[in-house]
């Protein structure tokens, strides 16, 4: 199969021009290894099942060997040779010539295992499964680049080539680079199902050679899974997670299986955006519960593109995943993180989009016509609140948001008088 290009591969390249090593992470299936390979001119990889003992064997006794070979080497799940990060680390402080090493790992390592964190000299990047652009899905007609940089960019009567139909499939397929391969609708469909059975009888307890649950790990990702996109306590979560039916888990339980989600790249919370605009006690502070893809939401409650059909407020929540997925992929060389910004009365951004440069976007994700006009409103007034906020503060104004979007499952692009964009998210590209 033809490779598709991702909207890490330029990124990687400048990383490559600027660093000695690039650390690629993310979860497995996203497609790390076959990013790198398109940029490396040599390749190691540990999970080779012919060569593995050797190779480990080769890291205890003398990692340098491992690193010899045509730059940039690719040194593929790295974390199975925890020593090799100081040494990687070595040869290019020796070298002192950038584009030395690309590293992936499917997993977060505790850098209790390595002596030195890399800083300087082993620069990180993280994936995620595909975008609807990356899969070729998304008409990929208005750039988030440009509407960040230019202001007359004009994109109205856009038209997404998307139903809601081909939205509710794709997101229960997922991003997954294997999906795009599979020779049929049911086939495309079992890889996301696949991927949380790995997570939850393998991966869970590989990770750090903790033996865990997959009972526990299931009913963990369900309890996410209902709750995505929402602000649910983790005492919500946990009580979600013993219910109708004897299991016991207690909080530093649940927190340990949590933890090893979260270094799995499976669980991605996202955290609060707190502007002084209203009193500290209003404003929301609990984490947003995530998924690096919507189809782990998908598998783990064991939901199909049919059954979605009936439960479109479910798929509401869904679809945001979807948009954050996104938005983190065309932005990856911006420096941009998100977050969320929700009060006590109600008023909400579905997603802060944060660039490095300190630039933003007030986002909202509307799944249909009918609910654009309640989020156009929630972005004016945040809008509104920061303006008033900054006739009184003078010493450290807030910034106003650069863009406020409404991203929807709809078809057609536009921008409303009172200045807010209207944007299929099936017609973004970076």
């Amino acid at each position: 199969m033809e490779y598709l290009r991702r909207t890490a591969d330029l990124f990687l390249s400048d990383m490559l021009d600027a660093f000695g090593a690039v650390l690629i992470e993310g979860p497995k299936w996203c497609g790390k290894t076959t990013t790198a390979e398109q940029q490396a001119n040599s390749v190691l990889k540990l999970q080779d099942p012919d060569m593995r003992d050797e190779y480990l064997a080769t890291a205890e006794a003398k990692p340098s060997f491992l690193l010899q070979g045509a730059t940039p080497r690719l040194i593929d799940e790295w974390q199975d040779a925890p020593m090799l990060w100081d040494a990687v680390r070595t040869v290019v402080d020796n070298r002192q010539e950038p584009g030395q090493f690309i590293l992936t790992g499917s997993n977060k390592v505790n850098r209790k295992m390595t002596h030195h964190s890399g800083t300087g000299r082993i620069a990180k990047m993280k994936m995620l499964p595909m975008s609807l652009w990356e899969s070729m899905e998304s008409s990929g007609r208005i750039s988030i680049h440009e509407l960040f940089n230019n202001p007359n960019y004009e994109f109205g009567g856009i038209l997404s080539s998307m139903t809601v139909e081909d939205l509710l499939f794709t997101a229960c397929r997922g991003g997954w680079p294997a999906s795009l391969k599979a020779r049929s609708s049911k086939a495309k469909l079992m890889i996301a199902q696949n991927y949380v059975n790995s997570v939850c009888s393998e991966d869970i307890s590989r990770i750090d050679d903790k033996q865990r649950s997959e009972k526990l790990t299931r009913r963990i990702l369900n309890a996410y899974a209902r709750n995505i996109s929402t602000l649910a306590k983790t005492s919500s979560l946990l009580k979600d997670v013993t219910a109708g039916e004897t299991i016991e888990c207690s909080r530093t339980t649940f927190d340990d299986y949590v933890s090893a989600l979260e270094k799995l790249f499976v669980i991605q919370d996202i955290d609060a955006w707190c502007p002084a605009i209203r009193s500290k006690t209003a404003i929301r502070s609990t984490p947003k519960r995530c998924f690096c893809d919507p189809s782990i939401a998908v598998a783990a409650l064991g939901l199909t593109p049919e059954s979605m059909k009936t439960q479109l407020k479910t798929f509401g929540f869904i679809f945001e995943q979807m948009c954050i997925r996104d938005l983190q992929a065309y932005t990856i060389d911006m420096g941009s993180h998100i977050s969320y910004y929700h009060d006590r009365y109600g008023l909400e951004a579905d997603i802060v989009l944060h660039l490095a440069d300190g630039r933003y976007a007030l986002i909202e994700c509307k799944l249909g016509s009918a609910e654009i006009e309640r989020g156009a409103e929630h972005l004016l007034e945040i809008k509104r609140l920061i303006s008033e906020k900054n006739t009184t503060e003078k010493q450290m104004p807030i910034r106003m948001p650069d863009l406020l979007i409404i991203l929807t499952g709809g078809n057609t692009a536009y921008t409303r008088d009172d200045g807010v964009k209207i944007i299929p998210l099936a017609a973004l590209r970076p």
